[in-house]
């Protein structure tokens, strides 16, 4: 008997994808995730405690040492923002699992905190009315063929089967997740990815999939990485990482940047330091996007990061009840 090759066996499961997704009435899912509009883009891992957007080299999980934990608090600021959804950080590319992975002990429960935040996340958003979606960092520097640090395709070695497990446990485990930000600033950890949307959608095929750049074949989300409101053919809306062929079955637009103005030193999506605990966007601008995301039928991701308290700054929830407030006053721009 002649054996399937790699790309048959691609082939069938997209074909088999395809015939469940044509039970999914995408249009609807999209127009579904356009109502929620913005939501909260968490960010909180190793760089929370180093101060560095990347932290590589950490060996000891006793780096991860917050003092809490408070889901209901992100879940409510959500909520009180007129957030409609929370965009969760499950690894980044220093392959610390924020859930409680059976794929490797790098997770958040043999850390100090021994919590599941994913699932604490989980049960707030439902406490609280807020859907959930997830970041992925495709590569990762404990995987075979990486170089801790090292950024770009292949940086993040490659451990499909891994890559595939961890997603499984994402997709099967905690309820329905919207869309999936996929990082690739370490590379695809040797799935590509229309095998990655493929394997995602075989659990959730109404779930949306995207890159925050490299293969845009088959993405049917753009996400714009410190990029801005626009039309959806406005490839320029999905800022400056963007530089790959956009997909041609792109449904929706997704653009994200952090609450934090730019700033000397620290870190940027993640909580940065505490002499900046002072800075933050105006609700103001953030209001302007937020009416321009209606505008275009986008959604807007605002990256909030829980400090070492795993607790959302008062500056932050502060601006984000003036934001709710003007949406619901439907202020003018």
């Amino acid at each position: 008997m002649r054996r399937s090759t790699p790309a048959i066996c691609l082939l069938s499961l997209v074909m088999a994808i395809s015939a469940t997704a044509a039970e999914i009435d995408m249009a609807k899912r999209a127009e579904e995730l356009k109502n929620l509009r913005w939501g909260m883009f968490i960010c909180w891992s190793f760089s929370t405690f180093s101060g560095k957007e990347w932290t590589p080299g950490v060996k000891d999980l006793d780096f991860f040492k917050p003092t809490g934990c408070d889901t209901d608090q992100w879940a409510l600021a959500a909520k009180e923002a007129g957030m409609g959804y929370i965009l969760f950080l499950t690894k980044h590319h220093d392959g610390f699992c924020l859930w409680d992975t059976k794929t490797t002990d790098r997770k958040v429960t043999k850390s100090p905190l021994g919590r599941d935040v994913l699932a604490e996340l989980k049960k707030s958003c439902d406490k609280h009315g807020i859907k959930l979606a997830l970041y992925f960092s495709e590569g990762d520097w404990t995987w075979p063929g990486a170089v801790d640090g090292k950024g770009g395709e292949g940086g993040g070695g490659a451990n499909p089967e891994m890559k595939k497990a961890q997603l499984k446990e994402l997709l099967t485990e905690y309820g329905p997740v919207e869309y999936i930000w996929f990082d690739h600033a370490v590379g695809d950890g040797g799935l590509s990815h229309q095998e990655t949307i493929a394997w995602c959608k075989s659990f959730q095929p109404g779930c949306f999939i995207g890159f925050n750049h490299g293969e845009q074949t088959g993405a049917d989300i753009r996400l714009g990485e410190l990029g801005r409101p626009g039309p959806l053919d406005d490839q320029g809306g999905a800022g400056p990482y963007m530089k790959d062929a956009p997909s041609t079955n792109y449904r929706l637009a997704e653009f994200t940047y952090p609450i934090l103005p730019p700033h000397e030193g620290g870190a940027m999506w993640f909580y940065s330091l505490p002499i900046h605990d002072s800075l933050c966007l105006p609700a103001q601008k953030l209001y302007h996007d937020y009416l321009g995301a209606v505008k275009f039928g986008n959604i807007f991701s605002l990256d909030v990061g829980p400090g070492y308290d795993g607790r959302l700054r008062e500056i932050d929830v502060k601006t984000l009840r003036e934001v709710g407030n003007l949406i619901r006053s439907g202020a003018p721009e």
